[in-house]
């Protein structure tokens, strides 16, 4: 019966223990970050404008005009608030890489603000992996690029790296 025990403790697949192998979470970067500034710069224009339509001197207070200087003010601030809120870091999506059940996870925030799961894809459906210094591409097996993300220290990089090891091909 030993023998049997020891046969089969050969053969059994080492499962990774949760503390050789912790899981992680990244966030996506922004597409476009010139537009992302951009936008910045326009929202916040719209901002002060809403302001400076009341402060500005030589701006009429006139009964007839009160009413359409307030709708444009709130016009104003509501499209440039909306313009500061669309790339915010909360809105951009987080991949969470579980080496537990070997697959990663693209989780988005609902309505509700609770992550949703809206891409899950098991380590070995995946093709290949390349790190650079900033950033993880992950391709699929037909290589094209399934997402990039950016790596922000070298501990979440070697993480990665003995997680995905043997699971996906690794280029440099």
């Amino acid at each position: 019966m030993t023998a049997v025990r020891q046969d089969v403790m050969k053969n059994a697949v080492a499962l990774p223990s949760f503390e050789e192998s912790v899981p992680l979470t990244i966030t996506f970067a922004a597409n476009w970050p010139v537009r992302k500034v951009l936008l910045r710069i326009v929202g916040t224009a719209l901002i002060l404008g809403s302001a400076g339509l009341w402060i500005l001197p030589g701006s009429s207070v006139m009964p007839e005009t009160a009413l359409m200087k307030l709708g444009v003010s709130v016009f104003f601030f509501l499209v440039g608030l909306a313009l500061l809120m669309v790339h915010h870091e909360h809105n951009q999506p987080d991949a969470y890489f579980d080496p537990i059940r070997r697959e990663v996870r693209v989780l988005q925030k609902n309505a509700r603000g609770r992550p949703q799961t809206v891409l899950r894809r098991g380590y070995d459906s995946l093709g290949s992996v390349k790190f650079s210094d900033c950033f993880m591409e992950l391709y699929d097996m037909d290589g094209s690029v399934l997402m990039r993300l950016p790596i922000e220290t070298p501990e979440i990089r070697h993480a990665l790296r003995t997680q995905l090891n043997g699971l996906a091909h690794s280029a440099a």
